[in-house]
């Protein structure tokens, strides 16, 4: 079985507006190789959408770009990804798949299915995941910026706190901090 591991942009003030994050080469590599050692990506329709709203075309060399986001888009064209969406069922995108029915049940077999572990870059469906502790690991890359606005980190809330053990903290040269976190149990 596979870990689920949860990842994202975070402001030091819990924003994860993916327009508040520094983009830069560094970043793109970190998630780039992130993303090459997992099994599969996992994601929300909202998340799915915005990112096949940009990322195929990178890909297919139809948008410029620079090579840090092409490798990203590259990699990501070829990698599993699993949608869960009770909205929507035609998910075209290259290596795309449905997840319905009972969240727990699908994301379990997912992660069953999946060794490498199971990439989760979702906000609101990280919050879904956390209440029904699927979630295994964590890995923020925290910017140095306040935000000041939302959406926020389980903005909706959980039911308890979650203690976490340090697995390792990298500092970025951006300013960033890319921490990998492990839950308790």
């Amino acid at each position: 079985m596979g870990l689920l591991t949860f990842s994202l942009n975070v402001t030091l003030d819990g924003c994860v507006d993916h327009q508040e994050g520094i983009v830069d080469d560094e970043t793109h590599a970190l998630f780039t190789r992130l993303m090459y050692e997992s099994g599969a990506m996992l994601w929300g329709r909202v998340t799915y959408e915005m990112m096949e709203s940009y990322w195929p075309a990178v890909a297919r060399g139809d948008e410029e770009a620079p090579p840090a986001e092409r490798e990203w888009a590259a990699k990501l064209e070829d990698k599993p990804k699993y949608v869960v969406s009770s909205t929507r069922t035609d998910f075209p995108w290259t290596n795309s798949h449905h997840i319905s029915g009972d969240l727990r049940e699908g994301v379990q077999k997912l992660k069953d299915a999946t060794p490498a572990g199971v990439l989760l870059g979702s906000g609101r469906l990280a919050t879904e995941l956390d209440r029904l502790d699927l979630i295994d690991e964590y890995r923020l890359l925290v910017h140095p910026r306040i935000a000041g606005h939302g959406p926020t980190l389980h903005q909706g809330g959980l039911p308890g706190t979650r203690r976490l053990e340090l697995v390792s903290a990298e500092p970025l040269s951006n300013g960033a901090i890319f921490l990998h976190y492990r839950r308790e149990h």
